[in-house]
This record gives C-alpha cells, structure tokens and sequence, in this order.
C-alpha cells in the first residue's frame, strides 16, 4: 500500500480489491491515521506474507525447548540488560519504518492512558512513571521490562487506595486531559535500509523467545499475563467516562484466567491495537472539549 491513497483508489479492481486498503479507508473502529495506515502497510508487507508463517513455527519450537530448559536451569541465563541491547539492535537492524514506529508509539500511549486514568479518579493521587522513547537508545534502559511493571504496579498501587479510602472509581468533572497528545507522532525517524524488512508481528514473533530466554520464568510469565490487563484498564476507563462503547473493542481479555504464553505475540499486537483506540477515543474527546473551549491545547 502506497502512501497516496489515492492512487490506490484510482487502480482499484472490483474483481481483486485489496482488504488493507478496504480496512484504511473504513472508519468504524477509532485509531489515529498514521497509526493505522503502518499498520495497513505493515499487513500487505512481503514480510507478513512469506516470513510470518515460517517465523511463527521456529518461534513456537524455539519457546517449546526454552520451557524445558528453564525448568531444569531456571537462573543460568537471566540478563535484561543483555535482552535489550538484542532488542535495541535488531529492531534498528531488521525491523521495518513501520513497525518500529508501532513499537515505540505504543509506549508513548499506553503511557498517557495510565496518567489518564490516575489524574481522573476523585480521591486518587498515584504517580506514574511515563516511558515515551525517543531513540534506540532508551531501549536498553529495560524498557519492556518497565513497562511490564509499571502496569501491574499501577493496578497494584491503584487498588491499594481505592480499598484505603473505600472510594468508587468515578471520574472527574471537567476531565483532565492535559497528559493526552493529538499529534501524529511522526517526529521520529526510522530506519529504512534494505535489511529493514521485518514486518510488525514476525519481529515479535522472532524476539519472544529471546524475551522469554533472558528473563526468569516469572518475569516472562507476568509479561505475558500483563496483556490481558486490557480488560482491566478498559474497564477503568469506562467507569471514568462513564460510558462502556470502548469496551467491545477489547480482545484481550479475563486476566484471572491466564492463557499459556505460547499466545504471547498474538496478544501483544492485539494489546497495541486495544490502546490505540482507546488513545483515539480520549484525543477526540480532548479535541471536542478544545472546541468547547473547555481544555487548554497541550499535544
């Protein structure tokens, strides 16, 4: 898919239409534009084709022996900071534009979402810790790491006060949506070499065993279980807006009933696309509020 739609268009063929341009060009699920059209492009590519399915089955054989190897040697290879460095190189390395730039806006939404949430809640004072990379670099810092642990701690820390304090969540009036950005998140610049071919969901495939590899079972085993939070936060914010639409876009879900980790790259991209829309929802609501006159322009 070409980066002028309308080119498409006008070589549209009624007898082969092309499902990623049908899917762009719908408007019923809320995602920001660029977000969506990466994500478009990174569905027609080459590399979701022909590499994701042979990736998918050495992934799942590869993660099969890792389990066993872990369970008989469970401390011998544990390293984020070495996992890291890995995934700091090869996402600059092999993965393509688009998928590095879903990868590292991710962190930029799921960040804002949780601020969202604990500066909306009447009662709560909870202090984030905002992960919103810039570069290769802050990779290694163990960021999937953080970002695993800020969000079970901020369920934990979240929870603590709501029982504290006895309080129902209920959100504030007017909202706070100060944290929210509506730029296009196109600031960043990728790589865009000939080796950067890999499309968004073969690189998780090809890195989740190296994930599951350099971290203990327990942290790998969190990782997995923390995308079926989606629910969580989902309902979170619900109970905030005081309006359940967004809740049925939600794929990941039940998270006192954990799915084997082999489940673990499907999910995350899922989990992606569970953020982005509801990120979508609360730009719109700050542009509606903007126009009201109501919220003061930040993003």
């Amino acid at each position: 898919m070409k980066n002028d739609l309308n080119s498409d268009l006008s070589q549209h063929d009624e007898r082969d239409p092309n499902p990623w341009l049908a899917l762009y060009l719908d408007s019923s699920i809320p995602i920001n534009d660029i977000t969506k059209l990466s994500l478009m492009r990174d569905n027609d590519s080459k590399s979701a084709r022909y590499l994701l399915p042979l990736i998918k089955i050495w992934s799942k054989v590869m993660m099969f022996f890792i389990h066993i190897f872990k369970f008989f040697f469970p401390r011998l290879i544990n390293s984020s900071k070495l996992l890291h460095r890995i995934l700091s190189w090869g996402l600059r390395k092999f993965v393509s534009k688009d998928a590095n730039l879903l990868i590292f806006r991710h962190f930029h939404v799921g960040s804002e979402i949780m601020e969202f949430i604990s500066k909306n809640i009447e009662g709560i004072e909870i202090k984030t810790n905002p992960l919103k990379p810039q570069n290769f670099e802050d990779i290694k810092d163990d960021l999937f790491l953080k970002h695993d642990l800020n969000l079970y701690n901020f369920v934990i820390k979240l929870n603590a006060q709501l029982r504290e304090k006895n309080i129902v969540i209920k959100g504030k009036n007017p909202l706070d949506l100060s944290m929210i950005t509506i730029d296009q998140f196109n600031h960043i610049e990728f790589p865009n070499k000939r080796t950067n071919i890999l499309d968004l969901r073969s690189a998780i495939e090809l890195f989740t065993p190296f994930y599951q590899l350099f971290l203990t079972s327990r942290d790998f085993e969190r990782a997995s279980n923390s995308l079926q939070l989606d629910e969580t936060i989902a309902i979170y914010s619900a109970q905030i807006l005081n309006s359940p639409a967004h809740l049925g876009l939600v794929n990941n879900k039940h998270p006192m009933v954990p799915e084997t980790t082999y489940t673990a790259a499907y999910n995350l991209v899922l989990h992606g696309l569970a953020a982005e829309t509801l990120h979508k929802i609360l730009v719109n609501m700050k542009l509606k509020l903007q126009a009201d006159g109501i919220v003061t322009p930040k993003g």
